[in-house]
């Protein structure tokens, strides 16, 4: 003999939001930069793009030098130090 239950639902109405929800707004966000801007500031689809690569290699760039402080093995330096060479090139060809 089991009860049954009244019929209501529950349902989670704070639940976290996924990688896909995220990638959404920033496109919507990104489309409504395009669109607020006017005249002569007027930035492309493209040079969104590049301004929005050169922010996450420069915060890449700023991680791989915290990383590099903290450094202790040779081959570890030499490796993020590889990686700095590489950011800081990818970073010049944006320019």
């Amino acid at each position: 003999m089991f009860a049954r239950s009244s019929g209501v639902l529950c349902q989670n109405i704070s639940m976290a939001r996924g990688w896909e929800s995220k990638d959404v707004e920033s496109q919507v966000e990104t489309r409504r930069a395009v669109a607020t801007n006017s005249g002569k500031g007027q930035k492309s689809l493209e040079e969104i793009r590049k301004e929005q690569e050169r922010r996450g290699l420069a915060l890449s760039r700023t991680r791989v030098l915290n990383d590099l402080e903290n450094a202790k093995n040779p081959n570890h330096r030499k490796s993020l130090e590889a990686a700095l060479a590489h950011l800081d090139k990818k970073i010049a060809e944006l320019n």
